[in-house]
């Protein structure tokens, strides 16, 4: 005897008005009963090639708006479920169309709130709106329909379609375009109808914002075998390119191929491909990173199995999509993933497996978007005792196609460097890219004496505005500038003097500042999480244990600071700085400020101890606010440092103390040039606009602007005594509250960067390598 059908009910998590998740699910029935606000997803299908969009007829059982035609698919987010999975199984459900994560752009989020059915269905809906592009349109017979919810199907011009929504026309089921919906429209037309002429000199305008420099460094003093292993290194750092793509978008690898492939087609295609090699994406660095590329110039593949065969078609042919708001976890999270899902998912966990979601080097994944891909639903996906869909994998794991690659290259040049300590630290970042611990490495790296200076692994963590948690892999070769380093111990030596001057609380002050080693390098070759600016020193490593017991090392890279203040510093001088003030800028105090920067990295607030006692470090608790804010702090603090060298110990020339405070002040207009998303760029603002409220930076009637001498320096101290508090506390509403305060794009910033824009200064370096080029040849 058959077993009695029992339907099964379908809950909806319940979200407040604003759309955050209250952690409570209903039936769908008496959440559209209750008015209750919930999550569904619509999916628009557009043919490119005819310039329409797929419609399907809804059927005529359906309890909202039956028989009338909608949205290519649409449908709740089911608790628990993810918004990506629901839009490709309601695509596959409802037409019998299967695509992968890859086809889907989110395009906008849609709420509606609208009562129909007498009253007795109310709509209070946020819905993901995503578009999937296809080259030519799917034939008719191709969809499997779902006749329970799917009548027909039918493509219509948008602008027609538009048309018949503007009209009311009852045949339709109604969205105001005049509205938030008719941004779906107004996406299509300014994607498809924009002049090829004017965007190209658009793509000019950005790319003069990068002056073209050659980077060279001198080979001598290195060995036949230390060449050798130079090309090695050279090769492994391009490795660090390809994982770095991955990184930062899913589709991104794809998109760079096709554009390289596609560059030498017109003038527009070779700008396209030249910014984006700077970009490294589809998204503008200096731009609030704005897409300067859409979905349509995405590369195109072919999935002949995507529906049902039709004789003598090859199949759904679709742009590889990407969003034109860059996703603020990158490709470290599932796209669809917010901070209370991983929240609500950190906190059912163990302490170690707590440690491995917020770990630098892992990955966060879904097991059901696995199990999709798969198109098999295999239990075993779900780790022993493990309820939640999310779960991390290790960068090991995660990119082991790239990583043994660069394993096997590391080894080869250790066994060929004459220094002791690169032979060690080549070995040791070889295993470590293959065991994910790369504390030893780390180790080995601070403790590197070569003159063959190398810098690769998983470090910075500016790609992560979601948490500031995982790293980004990168590389810097170069050779070692052993008499600028050795005029540079004295920053070193006297770094727990400087944090026990602090002007902070002595409760929250280090009593075991090691001194960070600093290494002057001429850059030969960068790759990996190099793009849009460029850096001219780090301060590594950034993992909070190794900081606390063993301090931190500083690479500067004095061939890029030459070229930046040749190229820029020198020309925002000439048009911002006030004329009594302009020979105060010079290159010394630009270096020297640079120096002192990285090394201030080192001192203050790292691993601390929280109000109730617990231990955490400043990272966690400031989260996606800890970037900008410890660039900030690095920055003005620098100065504070530098005073305090200069007439508290007497260890550098008083020449330095009106010119390291206008040198600064030109900086700032060249670091907020980087933009305001940028954590350099923010943390530049926060000072400018601090300093300037302080009557420390003065703006003049001619546009000019100069310091106060006798404000700065209680300005420079009371803004490092607020972010270093800030930071000893963990207090994230306080960095929120400084940064939403000062981190604006103020009147006289903005007469300063419009005056260099009219003028043409450059704001960063497009670096040429010829020294690895000619190796590689």
């Amino acid at each position: 005897m058959a077993e009695p059908y029992i339907e099964q009910v379908e809950y909806l998590d319940v979200l407040t008005k604003t759309g955050k998740k209250t952690g409570v699910s209903k039936p769908r029935g008496d959440v559209h009963r209750d008015g209750d606000y919930h999550k569904a997803v619509h999916v628009w299908i557009f043919a490119e090639s005819t310039q329409e969009l797929l419609l399907q007829k809804r059927a005529d059982c359906k309890d909202s708006w039956p028989g009338l035609w909608d949205i290519s698919s649409a449908g709740h987010i089911s608790a628990g479920d993810s918004s990506l999975i629901t839009a490709q199984r309601e695509l596959q459900e409802e037409l019998g169309v299967i695509l992968p994560k890859d086809a889907f752009e989110l395009i906008f989020v849609f709420l509606e709130e609208c009562v129909t059915n007498n009253g007795k269905f109310i709509n209070n809906e946020y819905s993901d709106v995503y578009l999937v592009t296809t080259l030519e349109p799917i034939p008719r017979e191709a969809f499997t329909l779902q006749d329970t919810e799917v009548s027909d199907v039918k493509y219509i011009s948008f602008g027609e379609y538009r048309s018949h929504l503007a009209e009311a026309d009852p045949k339709y089921v109604p969205y105001d375009v005049n509205k938030q919906y008719g941004l779906l429209f107004d996406i299509i037309t300014k994607r498809y109808r924009e002049n090829n002429e004017a965007r190209s000199l658009v793509l000019q305008k950005q790319l003069r914002r990068y002056a073209p420099v050659s980077l060279t460094a001198e080979l001598t003093g290195l060995g036949d075998a230390d060449k050798e292993a130079l090309i090695l290194l050279v090769r492994a750092a391009m490795i660090m390119d390809e994982i770095f793509y991955l990184q930062v978008w899913h589709s991104n690898p794809v998109l760079r191929e096709w554009l390289k492939e596609h560059a030498n087609v017109s003038q527009l295609d070779n700008l396209k491909w030249m910014y984006y090699v700077i970009n490294k994406s589809p998204w503008s660095c200096l731009d609030e990173n704005e897409a300067f590329l859409t979905t349509a110039d995405s590369a195109v593949k072919l999935l002949p199995e995507a529906t049902k065969p039709i004789t003598g078609w090859k199949g759904v042919q679709y742009r590889a999509a990407f969003p034109m708001l860059k996703p603020s976890g990158a490709n470290f999270y599932p796209p669809d993933m917010d901070k209370m899902e991983f929240k609500l998912w950190t906190t059912g966990l163990s302490l170690d497996k707590q440690k491995d979601a917020t770990s630098f080097f892992t990955v966060i994944k879904r097991h059901s978007q696995v199990n999709w891909d798969n198109h098999i639903f295999d239990s075993t996906h779900l780790s022993e005792g493990s309820t939640h869909d999310l779960y991390s994998i290790p960068y090991s794991q995660e990119y082991h196609p790239f990583l043994t690659r660069v394993s096997d290259l590391l080894h080869k040049a250790g066994d060929l460097v004459s220094s002791p300590s690169l032979k060690r630290l080549l070995h040791s970042k070889a295993d470590a890219f293959l065991s994910n611990d790369y504390y030893d490495s780390d180790i080995a790296w601070m403790e590197l004496d070569s003159k063959l200076d190398v810098t690769i692994g998983p470090y910075e963590t500016y790609e992560d505005s979601l948490f500031g948690y995982k790293a980004t892999f990168e590389a810097f070769i170069g050779v070692r500038d052993e008499k600028a380093t050795a005029q540079l111990k004295l920053f070193s030596d006297n770094l727990q003097v400087l944090e026990q001057n602090l002007p902070m609380d002595d409760t929250y002050k280090s009593k075991d500042i090691i001194a960070a080693p600093i290494r002057v390098v001429q850059l030969l070759f960068n790759a990996g999480d190099v793009k849009g600016p460029q850096t001219i020193a780090f301060n590594l490593p950034n993992d909070e244990r190794i900081v606390k017991d063993r301090g931190t090392a500083m690479v500067i890279l004095k061939n890029v600071s030459e070229a930046k203040f040749k190229q820029i510093l020198n020309p925002i001088a000439d048009a911002c700085i006030a004329k009594e003030q302009h020979e105060l800028v010079d290159f010394e105090s630009f270096f020297t400020h640079t120096i002192c920067h990285e090394c201030c990295h080192g001192i203050g607030p790292h691993t601390i101890t929280l109000p109730d006692g617990r231990k955490s470090t400043v990272r966690l608790e400031l989260q996606d606010l800890h970037s900008a804010l410890e660039e900030a702090k690095a920055d003005i603090v620098g100065l504070w440092a530098l005073n305090f060298l200069i007439k508290k110990q007497h260890l550098l020339p008083t020449s330095l103390e009106k010119s390291m405070y206008v040198s600064f002040l030109a900086g700032c207009f060249r670091s907020v040039r980087f933009g305001l998303e940028e954590a350099h760029g923010k943390g530049q603002a926060l000072q400018f606009n601090w300093l300037l409220e302080k009557e420390a930076f003065v703006f003049h009637p001619n546009e000019t602007f100069s310091v106060n001498f006798d404000k700065v320096e209680e300005a420079v101290e009371s803004l490092s005594r607020t972010i270093l508090t800030i930071q000893a506390k963990g207090d994230k509403e306080g960095a929120s509250l400084l940064l939403q305060k000062y981190c604006t794009m103020t009147k006289p910033l903005k007469v300063a960067l419009q005056k260099l824009e009219s003028i043409h200064v450059p704001v960063d370096i497009a670096p040429i390598f010829p020294v690895a080029k000619t190796l590689l040849e």
